[in-house]
């Protein structure tokens, strides 16, 4: 037994021929996300504390779909979610529809820990944020010329989403998928430490175009997140398609009811449960495995564990 950290940066429809001022950010945030959780676990920190740490960081790079690089709904605006669970207790806190909190995992751990709730989404949740006094700033501050652009070709071309959003789009081009919704850019992050207890946390701005007041899978326990104490999961992809296979709660399941290893029961589901192009996760085992199945073209990832062993990777 020993620990072990895996994080993601989204998964979809990632073309090898992705530019290096596309690549590049995305590669050294999640190299320094990845070295900070690791330097966090040698110095003993809880795994909820870590999957937030890491996670706040990957919130605040422009080049993630989560906090300051979220996506635009069709009005505009950003609607961030987000979700921490505790795979000791299975506590855990989720927000979404939030429009001024700079770090949504952050709240998502405070609704968990300060109410009586799971979920707050919306008015209730800003509320919420503006009580316990966390860091919010003008809807602005996450607006990003690149993300404008996104929603403009979104729109042209009458999409949801426009793939992984690193080349120019077609108004003719049939979208990836059957409804062309591959989710980019999610962030999410699992931990376990060296006494088996687990983490996870996602964090997501949703998909370029979306209507107003959609609710993707990140939030949704057992769907995008999910952690108890056989292993810790984080989802990303097609926010329906995982909602509908629960894939997060499906890897647990496997190893609970069938006694399946963290790699045979995430490869199960990837392969099995999760439609073609649709879904990529990450997940951590209480006995130390780690494993980051993906059915889509790539994934941005990146893993680490005691024995030394370390990767980041996006095909």
């Amino acid at each position: 037994m020993g620990w072990a950290i895996a994080l993601h940066g989204g998964a979809g429809d990632i073309p090898k021929d992705l530019p290096p001022e596309l690549r590049e950010p995305r590669e050294t945030c999640l190299r320094y996300c990845l070295q900070m959780g690791v330097d966090a676990l040698k110095a003993h920190k809880s795994p909820l504390g870590v999957v937030e740490l890491v996670v706040r960081e990957l919130e605040n790079n422009p080049y993630f779909n989560a906090g300051k690089g979220s996506v635009l709904t069709s009005n505009g605006t950003v609607e961030m979610e987000a979700c921490i669970m505790d795979g000791n207790t299975k506590n855990c806190g989720a927000v979404s529809g939030l429009t001024t909190v700079v770090n949504a995992i952050s709240l998502a751990r405070l609704v968990m820990e300060k109410t009586p709730h799971i979920y707050l989404a919306f008015e209730g949740a800003e509320a919420f944020a503006r009580e316990q006094g966390v860091e919010t700033m003008d809807p602005s501050h996450f607006i990003t010329p690149r993300n404008i652009e996104r929603l403009k070709q979104a729109k042209e071309a009458n999409r949801v989403q426009v793939d992984y959003n690193t080349r120019p789009i077609a108004k003719d081009e049939k979208p990836p998928g059957s409804n062309g919704d591959s989710q980019l850019g999610t962030v999410g992050c699992v931990v376990v430490d060296s006494y088996g207890h687990l983490a996870a946390a996602t964090s997501t701005g949703g998909l370029v175009n979306k209507m107003v007041g959609r609710i993707g899978d990140t939030p949704i326990i057992g769907a995008g997140t999910y952690a108890n104490k056989l292993c810790a999961v984080s989802a990303t992809g097609q926010g329906d398609a995982i909602i509908r296979a629960t894939v997060a709660r499906d890897v647990a399941a496997l190893m609970e009811y069938k006694g399946l290893s963290l790699t045979e029961a995430a490869d199960y589901v990837i392969e099995e449960s999760a439609p073609k192009g649709t879904t990529g996760l990450i997940a951590v085992s209480a006995t130390g495995e780690v494993t980051m199945p993906f059915n889509t073209t790539g994934m941005f990832r990146a893993c680490a564990t005691e024995d030394g062993h370390t990767e980041l990777a996006i095909w």
